[in-house]
């Protein structure tokens, strides 16, 4: 085991690596939690939100998305979402993601509630037809 874990970031219109991180923070279903080099093998599902990397020269780095699946297996640490944004300063990516990523959400609830309708209106048609030919 080294003293530090490389960080893929994947999504579906691009990727990044960070290397020599010493530490990552954060977020799933039960709260804040923190990873160090030499943690046991992980697989998290991340909250929406900002999760925070330190590299070995001390900056923090931030990554917001909108959820996604973290797999730590020996000293890579790859987080997988369907987008993120990434910044040095986290007064800006918090705007960022107040801004794109909650504009995005909306969108995509947007979508699934009219699938919903959709799916529930084909089913009403469904039902009357087989009411008809009986």
């Amino acid at each position: 085991m080294s003293a530090t874990l490389t960080l893929h970031l994947l999504s579906a219109a691009r990727s990044e690596r960070i290397e020599a991180v010493t530490s990552f923070v954060g977020r799933d279903a039960s709260g804040s939690f923190g990873i160090l080099p030499g943690h046991a093998p992980l697989l998290a599902v991340l909250d929406y939100g900002i999760a925070r990397v330190r590299v070995e020269d001390g900056d923090w780095h931030y990554i917001a998305c909108p959820g996604g699946v973290l797999r730590l297996a020996g000293d890579e640490l790859e987080l997988s979402t369907r987008r993120y944004l990434r910044d040095d300063d986290h007064a800006r990516l918090s705007l960022q993601l107040s801004g794109v990523l909650a504009h995005e959400e909306a969108e995509l609830r947007s979508v699934k509630e009219n699938l919903q309708r959709l799916e529930q209106e084909l089913y009403r048609r469904l039902h009357r037809i087989e009411r008809w030919r009986a």
